[in-house]
This record gives C-alpha cells, structure tokens and sequence, in this order.
C-alpha cells in the first residue's frame, strides 16, 4: 500500500507540531520545514483543522497548533480518514474488470489493506514523535521564526 503525498504531508505536518515547543509555527513555516509548496501545505492544515486535529490562528501571536484530539489521534484513523476506504484496485470502475464476480484477489487486497491500517491503530500523533525522532525533528526546525508577519489562518 502505498499513501497518498497528501496524506504523508498531513503526517509529517502533525509530527512538526507535536513537537510543541510553544513557538506556534506558521503554515509558512511548517511547508519551509517540510520542504513543500505553501499551497500544499494549506490544503492539508485546512483539512487537519476540519477533522479538529489543528488549530489555527490568526493575527500577531497566531500560528498553529495541534489540538488535544490532534496529539492522541491514532495515526490509523488519520490515515484511513484522508485515505478514504476506497479498494486498492478499482473493480467496478469504467471498465469493469471481468473477473469481478468471482475474484479472490479483491478479497485478499481489502484486508492487506485493513492489516496495513490496523498496524497503524495503536500508534498515536504522540507517539510518532518519541525519541529519536522528536529530537530530530527539532534540529531540523531550529527556533523559532523571527519577525513573523500576521495574515491568513496560520499564515
């Protein structure tokens, strides 16, 4: 199985702000981090901050932050949600497979797919930060951003 680029930025963006160092990093900030076009970036705080894992703020002091439910979410659940429960090979789609009806493969696929998601369920946002990787990720971060300036939803 393999994930999504926006699933993987959705996780790696949870990560940098589990690492709560009080600085409230900017969407700005978290896409320079990460290495990723600002636009990107945006697309996956907003829907973060749909599912209520993010919190974002406006203004002078604003920023981001992971939300209570943000840091004890299962990374099984974060990923099934932006994944969607769609079947690993499309079946039924506009050129239906032949094989469809009697296929034992689509069957063995759905549950790779939901071990793949269960080997994740125990993990939480938390967890994914323990050492060393918490560590790591705040070298890669270094202070914070100085001269922030105010704008959008965690500009």
């Amino acid at each position: 199985m393999r994930l999504t680029r926006f699933t993987d930025l959705a996780l790696r963006v949870l990560m940098r702000l589990a690492v709560d160092r009080g600085d409230s990093p900017t969407t700005r900030d978290v896409a320079a981090t990460m290495q990723v076009p600002y636009t990107h970036t945006a697309k996956v705080v907003a829907r973060l901050q749909h599912l209520g894992l993010v919190e974002a703020r406006r203004g002078r002091g604003g920023g981001l932050a992971l939300t209570p439910a943000g840091h004890a979410a299962s990374v099984g659940g974060v990923v099934r949600e932006l994944e969607g429960a769609d079947d690993v090979v499309e079946c039924e789609g506009a050129t239906p497979c032949p094989l469809r009806s009697a296929c034992v493969l689509r069957g063995a696929l759905r549950r790779a797919q939901e071990a793949f998601f269960a080997a994740l369920d125990p993990l939480t946002v938390d967890d994914l930060v323990t050492a060393p990787t918490g560590p790591l990720l705040l070298g890669i971060t270094g202070g914070p951003p100085a001269g922030r300036q105010a704008g959008g939803p965690g500009s």
